[in-house]
């Protein structure tokens, strides 16, 4: 089996076909009611490989909500500015709680356990806006290199939705800010959460942003964005903390680095290989898609394709 073959063109279109079923299992975010009216049913999937190959099965070129898989990428860039610095501001340790948990940020002083909870991706936040002063604006400028897709945007009604509804993410805010964990003003800082959050874009667009963590850094241009040891532990928090308080069972199940969104989507990175993302609205009780993490499971399990 081949990066270039029609097998795993097949293999995705029988996954998507197979996967597509789960979904029953598993309600949309409505929490977020912009998020709300999307039919729970539709599944893409997308692999783009390290050698330039594209293959994508079922809604793949769909765009979504990416949600919470933008907090990957936002940690890339601050490390890339930050160094180790960022650890004194946040930890590397799985949450065992819901991502959104005012409960452990209390318990732990104000520093959030790591960078993909809400707590966290907020000072990664506030890490990027004093870096550039524009943290959304830097961040889509990083996707829209790395996909070759220069319209990808904010969908504004989804930031204008979560940002209405969003008084947790202000309440963690709020917290940190007393514990002097956050340099930026609350509100700065959440509104740039909230619309980079908001960023809308297609499994294969996201397979293609996210192929610099497959290659161990290297930019869609060949310059480095992580040096070999930065995009290691990217990787490696993204297997244990990407999947929220279900990282868990996505390691025994998929085996690979994953970041999910709400917004159903999941970047998978297959170090060395290419980047896989799966698109299901329907999600479980952890935020996690249902048929997405079915997709993922049966693609690893048929191909081998696991870092272990």
């Amino acid at each position: 089996m081949t990066a270039n073959g029609p097998d795993l063109q097949t293999l995705l279109d029988e996954i998507t076909l197979a996967a597509r079923p789960f979904a029953a299992r598993g309600r949309v975010a409505d929490y977020i009611p912009a998020l709300a009216s999307i039919d729970g049913a539709r599944l893409g999937m997308a692999l783009a490989t390290v050698e330039g190959e594209l293959l994508g099965s079922g809604d793949f070129e769909t765009r979504f909500s990416v949600q919470s898989i933008s907090k990957a990428f936002a940690l890339a860039l601050v490390l890339a500015k930050d160094g180790d610095a960022l650890w004194r501001r946040v930890g590397r340790e799985p949450s065992g709680n819901p991502f959104n948990s005012l409960v452990q940020l209390e318990v732990e002083h104000g520093v959030p356990r790591n960078p993909f909870i809400n707590a966290g991706a907020l000072v990664v936040v506030d890490r990027m806006l004093a870096h550039t002063g524009d943290a959304c604006g830097t961040l889509l400028d990083l996707l829209r290199r790395e996909s070759g897709a220069a319209d990808i945007d904010v969908d504004l009604v989804v930031a204008r939705s979560e940002a209405t509804h969003g008084h947790r993410n202000a309440a963690l805010a709020h917290f940190m800010a007393s514990y002097a964990n956050l340099e930026s003003s609350v509100v700065t800082v959440l509104d740039h959460y909230v619309r980079h959050c908001a960023i809308a874009m297609s499994c294969s667009e996201l397979a293609r942003a996210g192929l610099f963590l497959a290659r161990h850094g290297v930019r869609a241009d060949g310059t480095h964005l992580l040096t070999r040891s930065e995009a290691k532990r990217v990787n490696s928090i993204l297997l244990t903390c990407g999947t929220y308080d279900a990282a868990g069972d996505f390691a025994y199940r998929v085996g690979l680095p994953g970041k999910s969104g709400v917004g159903g989507g999941i970047l998978a990175v297959i170090p060395g290989r290419g980047c896989l993302v799966v698109w299901g609205p329907a999600l479980d009780k952890s935020g996690n898609s249902v048929a997405g993490v079915e997709a993922l499971d049966r693609f690893t399990t048929s191909t081998g394709w696991s870092v272990f």
